[in-house]
């Protein structure tokens, strides 16, 4: 397979992310429901001239709930779905009320000239490739996360994204609720003083069965196994990891929960103090409570250190106590982000937050105006901006800063010790085989294109 250097990656068009650009509100607690999710339900009625033209790849898991709430747009139609399973695309057509055209393979859809934009929901490791390739063939893209597995790959998809002048959006939805905006807004305010330490938590209880054991068999007849792995080397079928949404329990497909999850909790620091690099990563963890097939840790423990303070990840999958408790209601928080600065701290999650005075430091809390622009939610903003060409506010080019510690914190993991990362240079400092495990290994005849 061909090597690529790292400096094919590191000169990118410049351009500020759009970090706290057009970004959205829900006033509401948000469901669990990508409706309410992505925003607003859209209004009134599109002219044809309006209309974005949709091809979905993947349709199963996400990719249907994004076909379901897309679909409700008046200025969407979907003219393509994609998918390598035919039951699958069979579902995805009769969503689609029988209007849209069916692929087995996703480069029929990037062929069709009338097609605007295409949403990759596909399992991660395709992410990248595909939301290359359509980029390259003149499509915006709105992407599910994890978008990418190394820092080369997220470069790769800036690259493509602004050569091709196309609009781009990674599917991190609660970046468009409310209460992030919210919390932002605080932690930007300077309330809390100077922040040592930003804590990330995710905690959940799959113990002790997990997903249990199923063995490999042979793929049904119906399924294209070969498209589905793509890139990934050869792996046996196996139901357990074909299964909607049990994909995120492998290792060789999205890492860990830090790859799964991380995108959506770190996401809320990163944009808040508007985080760039790391200057180093080390992460810890096994697989010491989970009996099952999976090959992901079921604990992990990650620091990331950033010029002035640093950013924790805790995650383990045999308790679920998090890092905050809602003292009103008595809920015990899974999932926490905090804010540890010396006048205070902030503890939030998706759509709740809490301000805990250090001493009487923070007695009486300050009236922080709203400064962020709200918009109608994370979908929304997608289909305004392949109208207005302007820029996502999850663009790549804003998630390479979030998915920088998560990918540098798998690499940490896999190799057992710390790293210390160059930015400019794309490369881990004077670590020879860490560096070469940035590089994407794909099967052939894959390749990322430079």
């Amino acid at each position: 397979m061909k090597r690529y250097s790292r400096r094919d990656f590191i000169k990118i068009t410049s351009g500020a992310a759009a970090s706290a650009g057009i970004t959205a509100g829900c006033a509401t607690r948000q469901k669990a429901t990508y409706a309410a999710i992505a925003g607003k339900a859209p209004t009134g009625k599109a002219t044809p001239s309006e209309t974005v033209v949709l091809g979905i790849i993947g349709c199963a898991g996400r990719g249907k709930a994004l076909m379901s709430w897309f679909k409700t747009c008046p200025d969407v139609r979907f003219a393509a779905v994609c998918d390598v399973y035919k039951p699958h695309r069979e579902e995805a057509v009769e969503l689609l009320d029988g209007k849209a055209d069916a692929y087995e393979d996703f480069r029929s859809v990037l062929d069709r000239k009338d097609i605007d934009a295409v949403i990759v929901a596909t399992p991660p490791h395709w992410h990248p490739l595909m939301t290359i390739l359509a980029c390259e063939a003149g499509k915006d893209v709105y992407c599910e996360k994890p978008m990418c597995s190394t820092p080369i790959e997220g470069r790769a998809m800036i690259k493509a994204a602004r050569a091709n002048n196309r609009v781009t959006q990674v599917g991190t939805q609660i970046h468009a609720n409310e209460n992030y905006h919210r919390v932002v807004e605080l932690v930007r305010s300077g309330m809390l003083g100077k922040i040592s330490t930003v804590r990330t938590v995710l905690n959940l209880n799959e113990a002790p069965n997990g997903i249990g054991f199923e063995p490999d068999v042979d793929p049904p007849a119906d399924l294209n196994w070969d498209l589905w792995l793509g890139p990934l080397q050869p792996l046996p079928f196996n139901w357990a990891r074909f299964k909607n949404g049990q994909h995120r329990y492998f290792a060789e497909i999205v890492g860990s929960w830090l790859s799964e999850m991380g995108p959506h909790i770190l996401d809320l620091p990163v944009w808040a103090l508007d985080m760039k690099a790391p200057k180093s990563a080390s992460a810890v963890g096994g697989k010491f409570v989970i009996n099952d097939m999976s090959t992901i840790p079921d604990t992990l423990e990650a620091v990331f250190e950033y010029d002035g303070f640093i950013m924790t990840w805790s995650n383990m999958c045999g308790n679920s106590h998090g890092l905050a408790v809602n003292r009103g209601k008595g809920i015990t928080r899974r999932l926490s982000i905090g804010f540890h600065g010396v006048n205070g701290t902030l503890l939030a999650d998706y759509d709740w937050h809490e301000i805990i005075s250090e001493g009487d430091r923070l007695a009486q809390i300050p009236d922080v105006p709203k400064t962020l622009p709200r918009s109608e939610g994370h979908g929304r903003e997608f289909l305004d901006c392949v109208k207005s060409r302007q820029r996502c506010s999850c663009d790549v080019e804003y998630h390479y800063n979030v998915h920088l510690p998560i990918n540098l914190g798998g690499l940490s993991y896999k190799l057992g010790r710390k790293i210390y990362w160059d930015d400019a240079a794309c490369e881990v400092i004077g670590d020879k085989e860490a560096n070469e495990m940035l590089q994407p290994h794909y099967r052939r005849p894959w390749t990322l294109p430079v």
